[in-house]
């Protein structure tokens, strides 16, 4: 499948990360008070865009440990009551109702807001994704539903990452860690924590319970600043639908629905964190917000996704139950940076591009005309000086170092117009085709090169990024 070359979703800006592939971790500043901004809905990741210049998609290429492709292959039962199950055996996550509700005339003042702190923060885990291929990193939030290591967060959190960890907060301990699957449509991943064990859980409440007015606790990395914040507010609406987008709305939006809305301050940084009521349950997963801002008073509004929804998918995650909208395990890849136009003409597909990144370095042919045969990041991807002589097909901006398609001789300008013999024109063709293989599948590609002649190459389909 083809993922965006810019910013992740739900990345709307992050105060600490790294200035390209290699380099590491700036120091970050104090942790901030919490606040909200903008006046628009966003996702609530964090990532910072070490790139000049992104142009297209991305059809990445990654190698993950291969013990998440086998934990997700399982299909174990989900109990009926939280339970947990070693990190060697089938993946289980809890269910989503406790035996009592909490009442929604319960107080959480600054008492009970440290109450809820000290319930809910064992259990929380801080992530961080290296996005390797886009020269990003992120940060964001998950919540711990399994001692043995299962992690519940945003999809949005974890998509197009080229590497995982996660910081336990109850301990500080960091672990690497491997996506078990994720929802595209509904904004939920289940991760798992490689090698952790006797880890804390977070407390789970039933979300069909929640009504307008019932105080809230919000909980998440704020800022990306690897520290744990807290937001007092109340449940301001229940079964709201929203559209949300990285901030600035320029990257692929999604539609969400049954969301819980609150008027407390959650920020960038805190998805996949945990929507607290007052007796320290967690009933939802924050994942965007809005603030809007009328002079000098701001007015903060977040969404969080029904923890009885995230738990449902993550159910369905465990089980090794792929769906329409539920991927298990990795995605397959080739290794290619694809054009994101939607014409089916290459040409057509590069004006496109140009005209999208408004042109910022004088048109096609790279930094000085220089077009390396391929790259390990999008920090220096320009559009393709020569373009394949052929009238359909994918244009590929340019081919990953190490990759399938640089194996084949695939480089920047190529046009790919077949897949197994099925004739590939528009970018989201070659997406929706490559969708319905595995990592470990043969595949022949057929390409056109530089010179107009035709090529049939066959490919060992990778593991890559979540989408």
């Amino acid at each position: 499948m083809i993922e965006s070359g810019g910013p992740g979703y739900g990345d709307p800006g992050y105060s600490g990360g790294t200035s390209g592939p290699g380099y590491g971790w700036y120091p970050p500043p104090p942790p901030p008070p919490r606040r909200s901004s903008g006046n628009f809905w966003t996702h609530l990741g964090v990532a910072v865009l070490a790139a000049a210049v992104g142009v297209g998609a991305t059809l990445a290429l990654d190698q993950p440990t291969t013990t998440s492709q086998a934990a997700a292959s399982s299909s174990p039962t989900v109990p009926s009551a939280p339970s947990e199950v070693p990190a060697t055996g089938p993946a289980t996550v809890p269910s989503t109702v406790p035996s009592t509700a909490p009442s929604s005339s319960a107080s959480a003042g600054a008492t009970g807001i440290q109450a809820v702190i000290n319930r809910v923060e064992p259990g929380m885990v801080i992530i961080n994704s290296t996005i390797q291929y886009q020269s990003e990193a992120g940060a964001g939030t998950g919540m711990v539903i399994n001692s043995d290591g299962l992690v519940l967060t945003n999809n949005h959190v974890i998509e197009d990452s080229t590497k995982l960890t996660a910081t336990v907060v109850a301990t500080g301990k960091t672990y690497p860690a491997t996506v078990l699957g994720y929802d595209t449509t509904g904004d939920v991943a289940l991760i798992r924590l490689q090698g952790a064990s006797g880890l804390t859980t977070v407390p789970l409440g039933n979300s069909s319970t929640v009504k307008t007015g019932n105080p809230v606790v919000a909980l998440g990395n704020a800022e990306g600043q690897g520290t744990i914040l807290p937001a007092a507010g109340t449940i301001t609406g229940v079964n709201q639908t929203i559209t949300a987008s990285d901030q600035g709305g320029t990257i692929t939006s999604e539609t969400l629905h049954g969301m819980l809305e609150t008027n407390a301050g959650i920020v960038s940084g805190d998805s996949g964190g945990p929507l607290s009521n007052a007796a320290g349950q967690v009933i939802g997963m924050d994942t965007a917000g809005q603030s809007v801002s009328f002079g000098q008073q701001s007015s903060p509004t977040g969404f969080a996704i029904p923890i009885n929804t995230a738990l449902a998918v993550a159910s369905q995650i465990a089980a090794g139950h792929a769906s329409a909208t539920i991927s298990i395990g990795y995605p397959p890849f080739i290794g290619i940076y694809a054009a994101a136009g939607t014409s089916p003409n290459p040409q057509v597909q590069a004006q496109q591009q140009e005209e999208s990144a408004g042109n910022p370095f004088g048109g096609y042919g790279g930094f000085g005309g220089y077009e390396p045969s391929c790259y390990t990041s999008n920090a220096d991807l320009q559009i393709p000086s020569q373009i394949a002589p052929v009238s359909s097909g994918t244009l590929v901006d340019g081919v990953i170092c190490g990759s399938p398609a640089a194996a084949a001789g695939m480089t920047g300008g190529a046009v790919i117009t077949a897949v197994n013999g099925k004739t590939v024109g528009t970018p989201n063709q070659l997406q929706s085709i490559l969708a319905t293989y595995r990592p470990g599948d043969t595949v022949t590609i057929t390409w056109a090169n530089l010179n107009g002649q035709t090529t049939t190459s066959t490919l060992h389909l990778v593991a890559g990024p979540p989408l």
